[in-house]
């Protein structure tokens, strides 16, 4: 959690203006749900989607993250909350609202609603008409609402999600994601989403002399 517990570092920073060019973006078309994937495993999505819904809530705005990672759900680990119930048991529940199923995090106005017990049909619950009637319910809760998602080429989970937020974003790690692989999630993302906001190129390494001229050279008075 960078952007709360380190907020001046470069990366914190990083991820301020991924907010602002999604904000920007939504000028005309107001990009209120937002679907975080990536092409392969272990390419830091749920880092991303935790991060970005801390900065969104950190402007003021109220914000919900949501684990659909319904196969490794990691969302409840890094915000420190229990995952008894979540997403699953509010889809499954009758005469419940999802503002029963909701954490508040220690991050101001953002809560999370974890994965719950993991399905044995995620893709089919995903791509159901009760996870439509979800989106909409949460999206009406809160300004904005950000859904981390399995890998897009693994599985189908996040490419029948994609079909019912307002916005889709690929992360792909520096040297680990293989060009042919981004192409097509990147094209999977174009076809099947809303809108395709682009590309979160994450693990990229800053060396000293980078990060000293970020925040030395572009804002030194000069005498």
């Amino acid at each position: 959690m960078i952007v709360a517990n380190d907020p001046r570092s470069p990366v914190a920073e990083a991820f301020r203006t991924l907010r602002t060019n999604i904000q920007f973006k939504s000028l005309d078309s107001p990009v209120r749900t937002i679907l975080v994937t990536s092409s392969t495993a272990g390419e830091g999505k749920s880092t991303v989607a935790a991060n970005l819904a801390v900065s969104l809530a950190q402007t003021g705005a109220a914000v919900i993250v949501v684990d659909c990672d319904l196969r490794n759900p990691s969302l409840h680990e890094i915000f420190g909350v229990g995952n008894d119930r979540g997403l699953t048991s509010l889809m499954l529940a009758q005469d419940t609202t999802a503002r029963d199923y909701l954490q508040r995090s220690e991050a101001g106005s953002l809560d999370v609603l974890t994965s719950g017990p993991l399905p044995p049909n995620p893709a089919e619950l995903l791509g159901s008409k009760r996870m439509e009637s979800v989106v909409r319910e949460l999206r009406d809760l809160v300004d904005y609402v950000i859904f981390d998602t399995p890998p897009v080429l693994a599985v189908t989970d996040a490419a029948v999600l994609a079909t019912k937020v307002d916005g889709s974003v690929l992360v792909l790690s520096a040297g680990k994601a293989r060009r042919d692989a981004a192409k097509k999630a990147k094209r999977t993302l174009e076809e099947l989403s809303a809108r395709f906001l682009g590309v979160v190129m994450n693990n990229v390494k800053m060396d000293r002399e980078t990060q000293a001229g970020y925040y030395g050279g572009g804002y030194r008075s000069k005498r």
